[in-house]
């Protein structure tokens, strides 16, 4: 949804940088990222390998600053190189195989691939935390809300709720608990709001 050449042309006249995701919505641009590392001379690379959880993920960040089959790039403001990661997540004492997976990005930086595998990685930490806990704590992924402004409204105020339930830290359980604690004990919930009790 964000790789989208108004976005990238706006970010760039904020003097901001950016890394997008190129996704199957952008055909071309999608073909013609893969035809570049396949073709490509000068790849820059760096791996990773984290344990977590009884598995283990390895991450390859491949760079490629010097492009020649990116069609119409001078509608991408600001592109200056483009990047793959390959992920393959390794599942140790289970007979579950192997899960891999390939994304591409375009990025208005020019630095290294271990700079850009930082800072994806990190975006996607922030991503996924969140909305694993807005899923489970407020089972957001299953809602029905469809009319108008409904969904985006009620998903800013989950996340209010969400900021404030991590706020109180007197009740030592997860979100979703807390978050039933305050529905049904009203002086749970005032504190929870911050106000005396």
């Amino acid at each position: 949804m964000g790789c989208q050449q108004e976005i990238a042309r706006k970010i760039i006249e904020q003097e901001a940088d950016s890394i997008l995701a190129v996704k199957e919505n952008q055909k071309q641009l999608d073909q013609d990222i893969v035809d570049e590392f396949r073709f490509g001379k000068n790849i820059l690379a760096d791996s990773t390998q984290e344990p977590d959880h009884g598995r283990i993920e390895t991450r390859k960040c491949s760079v490629i600053t010097d492009f020649r089959f990116i069609e119409n790039k001078q509608e991408w403001t600001g592109i200056k190189s483009i990047v793959k990661i390959e992920s393959i997540r390794e599942f140790k004492n289970s007979d579950k195989p192997n899960e891999t997976a390939t994304r591409y990005y375009i990025s208005s930086l020019l630095t290294g691939a271990k700079q850009l595998q930082r800072a994806i990685r990190l975006h996607w930490g922030i991503e996924n935390k969140l909305h694993w806990v807005l899923d489970v704590a407020f089972t957001e992924d299953a809602s029905r809300k469809r009319a108008g402004n409904a969904s985006q409204n009620f998903s800013i105020l989950s996340k209010i709720a969400l900021n404030l339930l991590k706020k109180e830290t007197s009740e030592n359980q997860g979100t979703k608990g807390k978050r039933l604690k305050a529905a049904y004990d009203q002086n749970y919930l005032l504190k929870v709001l911050d106000k005396k009790v």
